[in-house]
C-alpha cells in the first residue's frame, strides 16, 4: 500500500464506523423504540432487535416495555360516612402504545405523575361512596375493580394501560386513632366492671347457698347429737334406777365415792364437821 494514502484509508474506516454506528441501532428486548427524523415520529413501536435508521438525521428513542410498579404517597379520603381515612396504594402499568405516550407524556417520570394525579382522584371518589367498614372488609376488591377500570379508560389517550390498583393499607388519621382507642378502652373498663360485678354476684351466692346448706348441716347434726344425747341419758337413768331397786346401800356408796373423788382432786381442803352426813362412810370404817 502507498503509504501516502494510509490516512486516507484510517480515516475511510474511521468514517464507516461511524457511519454504521449512527445507520444502526439495537432494541433490547426489553425496550420498544420510535425513530424520530428531526423530532417527528417516523417509525413507531419498534421491536427488539437491529434496526437501520439514517445517519445524523434520524435518531431512536427508547422506552421500557415491561409492566412497570408505581408506589403512591399515602392520601387521606374521606369515606360516604364521613370518616377520614389514610390510603396508601400502589398501581401495575404498561406503555400500551409508544406513539400516543411519546406524543402526550414523552418520559416516564411524567407518566408517575399523571398517573398519581389521576389515581388519587379516582380513590377520592369511589372510595367516599363507600362507608369505613366497607373499604376495609368486604368491598375493597369491587373498589379496586372500578379504579382500574376508570383510570385505565382515562391514561388509555396517553398510551398507558393500567393492569392493577391496590389498597396495600388503610390508617385513620392519627387523632381519630386516639379517639378510638379512647372509646375502645373505655368500652373494655366498662365490660370488665360488668364481669367482675357478675362475678361478685355470683360468688354471693355461692357464698349465701353454703352457708344456709352448712346451717342446715349443724342444725341437722345438733338435732341428731340431742336425740342421741337424750337417748343415752334416759338409758343411763334407766340403769341407775334398776341398779338402785335392786341394792339401793350400794347405789348409794358408789354415789358417795364418786362424790369423794370430785371434792377431794388438788389437794382440796375442808372444813365440816366429822359427823356430817358427807363422811358418813369415812366415820363407818375408822
Amino acid at each position: 500500500m502507498n503509504p501516502s494514502k494510509a490516512p486516507i484509508v484510517i480515516i475511510a474506516i474511521i468514517v464507516l464506523i461511524v457511519l454504521a454506528t449512527q445507520c444502526f441501532f439495537t432494541v433490547d428486548e426489553t425496550q420498544r423504540g420510535i425513530v424520530l427524523q428531526m423530532g417527528r415520529p417516523v417509525k413507531t413501536d419498534v421491536e427488539p432487535g437491529l434496526h437501520f435508521k439514517l445517519p445524523l438525521i434520524q435518531n431512536v428513542v427508547y422506552f421500557d416495555s415491561r409492566v412497570l410498579e408505581y408506589d403512591a404517597k399515602q392520601a387521606e379520603v374521606i369515606t360516604q360516612d364521613k370518616k377520614n381515612l389514610i390510603v396508601d396504594n400502589y398501581a401495575r402499568w404498561r406503555i400500551s402504545d409508544t406513539l400516543r405516550f411519546y406524543q402526550s407524556v414523552r418520559t416516564t417520570e411524567r407518566a408517575i405523575s399523571r398517573l398519581e394525579d389521576i389515581i388519587y382522584a379516582e380513590l377520592r371518589v369511589d372510595l367516599g361512596q363507600f362507608a369505613l367498614t366497607d373499604i376495609v372488609s368486604t368491598k375493597r376488591n369491587v373498589i379496586m375493580e372500578q379504579v382500574t377500570q376508570k383510570t385505565n379508560e382515562i391514561l388509555n389517550e396517553f398510551g398507558i394501560e393500567v393492569l392493577d390498583v391496590r389498597i396495600k393499607r388503610t390508617d385513620l388519621p392519627r387523632e381519630n386513632m386516639n379517639a378510638i382507642f379512647g372509646r375502645m378502652q373505655a368500652e373494655r373498663q366498662r365490660q370488665a366492671r360488668e364481669y367482675r360485678s357478675m362475678g361478685h354476684e355470683q360468688a354471693q351466692r355461692i357464698t349465701t347457698t353454703a352457708e344456709r346448706e352448712s346451717d342446715i348441716i349443724l342444725a341437722e347434726a345438733l338435732q341428731k347429737a340431742s336425740r342421741i344425747r337424750g337417748e343415752g341419758e334416759a338409758e343411763a337413768i334407766a340403769l341407775y334406777a334398776s341398779s338402785l331397786g335392786e341394792d339401793p346401800e350400794f347405789y348409794q356408796f358408789l354415789r358417795s365415792m364418786e362424790a369423794y373423788k370430785q371434792a377431794m382432786k388438788d389437794n382440796t381442803s375442808f372444813v365440816l364437821a366429822p359427823e356430817g352426813e358427807f363422811w358418813k362412810y369415812f366415820n363407818e370404817y375408822q
